[in-house]
Parts: C-alpha cells; sequence; structure tokens
C-alpha cells in the first residue's frame, strides 16, 4: 500500500513540475510517476540540509512542496542535460 500511495504522490508532484517548467516534454503518466517519485528523493536531501525531521517521523513536515521542488530540479536538469 505505501508504494501505491508514494507513485500517487509522484504523479501528484511531477505533474506540478511538468505544468511549472516550460517545454514539451512527452511524459506518460508512468514517466511522471517516476519523476515525481526522484523529486521526492532530491526534495528529501534537499530537506535535510537544512533540517531534520523530528526522531521517528515517517516523513518531512514540507513533504509535498519538497517533493514538487525536487522534481523541478530532476526535470530542469533533465531538459538541460540530456537534451
Amino acid at each position: 500500500m505505501h508504494y501505491i500511495l508514494m507513485f500517487i504522490v509522484g504523479i501528484v508532484a511531477g505533474a506540478i513540475a511538468r505544468l511549472v517548467v516550460p517545454g514539451s516534454e512527452h511524459f506518460g503518466i508512468l514517466l511522471t510517476g517516476v519523476l515525481g517519485i526522484v523529486g521526492s528523493f532530491v526534495g528529501g536531501l534537499i530537506a535535510r540540509l537544512f533540517s531534520r525531521p523530528v526522531d521517528g517521523a515517517l516523513f518531512h513536515p514540507a513533504g509535498l512542496v519538497l517533493s514538487v521542488i525536487g522534481a523541478v530540479v530532476v526535470l530542469v536538469g533533465y531538459n538541460h542535460f540530456l537534451r
């Protein structure tokens, strides 16, 4: 169940990142979800640079926002380096 929830949040974060970053990426729903999941990991790393979550917390308090920011970073990097 955790993986399904992670993929749904990934789809939302990836879709928002695709709306924010200009360009015409032709990603399907699967790649959008993967973009959001990778963005969540990048956003988590960014969050840990500034503050650590409380011990035993399941997620960082700014989870979805930093997932979108991480997905934007990944998408900009994709556009810059792979195109």
